[in-house]
């Protein structure tokens, strides 16, 4: 690990030794390691608790309520890795851009960039200075987690952030993105080229600071055709990837991508993360022993019944929990009205699966 410095040698050993670390190896292991994007949610009443009377920034730019959510959340599921609470816009907001967060309409930006003089309104220099906190709750958090659970960084891919800076929130047809992207390719490159040098250096620096793994969100990537992903997107993401710190396992994941997993899977991530609509089990037939996988579960099926899940679960893990290397998650993050004991169901026939077949 590169924040080594800073573990003894027997925290260093027991997180090396991990499930998830060696699961993202590619390693057998006798569980199956687990965790869940956006564990710390809405849906737990400990996040509630530590959200209660702040705003969503400011509960990302607090390092002890970040840590707060990170840690309770990780304790109350007892699954085997955390990922520290943050969000993937963040580092937008000292680039220049207007970020707040409503209740029903999520992420909104109001001063989205359109075309190429907009880009004259951005600021690319230490980014990574003006986000103290987000480091700081990694180190707290860090040393509040037990030693042999890992700690997982992560940003947003730069073809998901450039989506959001120019859409200036969700979209269903990225109509904005995709103008800018093939009518102004200059600008696109420049655009890309900026917010992957800047990715390179936050992510580096949450591992420098504590994070034993990282995860690059490409939550839109699925909107690009095969081709304009091969031309506009993955060089980009490869250019992150081989700049990060050695040895330190890398996800990347995005959601409606079927069409790009095979593209997706050479640009250097050690773990591939499957969506829902994907088949795993044909992905992870191809390319085992090649790259790590996680996924890809339906976070809607955990509404349905206790039954249903006990028996979705199974049926997945059957299917794919033999393979080395497999880290179960969702194939896209807990929704807010989930119920807790749901999710604690999900977690319970993981372990009872493992125990009866590793």
């Amino acid at each position: 690990m590169s924040n080594t410095q800073t573990l003894s040698n027997t925290e260093t050993d027991s997180l090396n030794n991990s499930y998830f670390i060696k699961a993202c190896r590619g390693e057998p292991v006798k569980k199956i390691p687990i965790w869940l994007m956006r564990q710390a949610g809405r849906y737990l009443p400990e996040y509630q608790k530590v959200r209660k009377g702040v705003t969503f920034l400011e509960l990302c730019r607090s390092p002890e309520l970040a840590t707060e959510a990170t840690v309770s959340a990780q304790e109350r599921l007892n699954v085997d890795a955390a990922i520290i609470f943050s969000d993937i816009l963040v580092p937008l907001v000292p680039m220049g851009l207007d970020l707040d967060f409503h209740e029903q309409k999520g992420p909104v930006i109001s001063n989205p960039i359109r075309l190429p003089n907009d880009l004259e309104r951005l600021s690319f220099d230490k980014i990574t200075d003006k986000c103290p906190f987000l480091f700081e709750a990694i180190k707290q958090t860090r040393k509040r987690l037990q030693n042999h659970i890992p700690l997982i960084g992560f940003a947003g891919a730069p073809f998901t952030l450039a989506s959001y800076m120019i859409e200036g929130k969700s979209s269903k047809n990225f109509i904005a993105t995709k103008i800018l992207m093939h009518d102004y390719p200059e600008a696109w490159h420049t655009l890309m080229t900026h917010l992957s040098d800047v990715l390179i250096t936050y992510l580096n620096k949450q591992i420098e600071a504590g994070c034993q793994a990282v995860q690059l969100f490409d939550s839109w990537v699925g909107q690009c055709c095969r081709n304009t992903f091969l031309e506009k997107v993955a060089p980009y993401t490869k250019k992150i990837i081989s700049g990060l710190t050695k040895n330190v396992p890398v996800i990347y994941f995005g959601t409606h991508t079927s069409h790009l997993i095979d593209d997706m899977i050479t640009c250097g991530e050690t773990v591939i993360g499957i969506d829902t609509q994907t088949d795993i089990a044909k992905v992870m037939s191809k390319y085992k022993g090649n790259i790590a996988f996680q996924g890809n579960f339906d976070p809607i099926l955990l509404f349905a019944s206790k039954k249903t899940i006990i028996e979705t679960t199974t049926n997945l893990l059957n299917n794919v929990g033999h393979i080395p290397g497999y880290i179960f998650n969702l194939g896209h993050g807990i929704l807010p009205e989930t119920p807790v004991d749901h999710v604690l169901t999900l977690i319970d026939t993981i372990n009872d699966w493992s125990a009866s077949h590793l």
